[in-house]
């Protein structure tokens, strides 16, 4: 690199820095990656889950903890979670939201009704189209890659990042961080 685009650079860097205020600022906010994803429960129940940067938030549950437990059916340790998860979200039912994210495509509402009743999957289940994306969409944003092991379990609180967990995790490991977000 020459001397002459050095100066250049620097000179745009300033004058950029020297040009900023609070209504610049905004702009650069608004320009942040935001998506959409819209998600259904086994009830019929619709969800509406955004991201805005690395952040997500479910519409009308921004003050509870979301846990989101991406799984397949056929998974062992997906199926192992699913009792542990239904025990958190009845005992903190107030305060947090539990939302299994189905990875799987085209399965019917009447095949995971079947896999809620034999794993006692008692929690918010979404079937919905949207599911693989807001999955890669988490995954991202917490690097573990596109081909990532389940069940992933990425929880947020007020919309930030506050821990996941990989695999089979105890239901203490998690409830030690529910207690930590809710000062309990």
């Amino acid at each position: 690199m020459s001397l002459k685009q050095i100066a250049i650079a620097i000179s745009t860097t300033l004058i950029l820095i020297g040009c900023s205020d609070s209504s610049q600022q905004s702009e650069l906010n608004s320009l942040v990656s935001t998506s959409s994803y819209d998600l259904v429960d086994l009830k019929s129940q619709a969800y509406i889950v955004e991201k805005a940067g690395h952040n997500f938030t479910v519409t009308g549950l921004e003050d509870k903890v979301i846990i989101f437990d991406i799984f397949a059916t056929w998974c062992p340790p997906c199926r192992a979670a699913a009792p542990n998860l239904t025990s958190l979200q009845n005992k903190y039912k107030d305060d947090i939201k539990i939302m299994g994210i189905l990875i799987e495509e085209e399965k019917t509402t009447e095949y995971v009704q079947r896999f809620v009743d034999a794993y006692g999957a008692e929690y918010t289940i979404s079937n919905a189209e949207d599911n693989r994306d807001l999955s890669r969409a988490i995954a991202t944003t917490i690097d573990v890659g596109q081909s990532f092991p389940i069940p992933l379990m990425v929880m947020y609180y007020k919309g930030n990042y506050i821990n996941h967990y990989i695999g089979a995790v105890p239901e203490e490991m998690i409830e030690s961080d529910i207690k930590r977000i809710l000062k309990k």
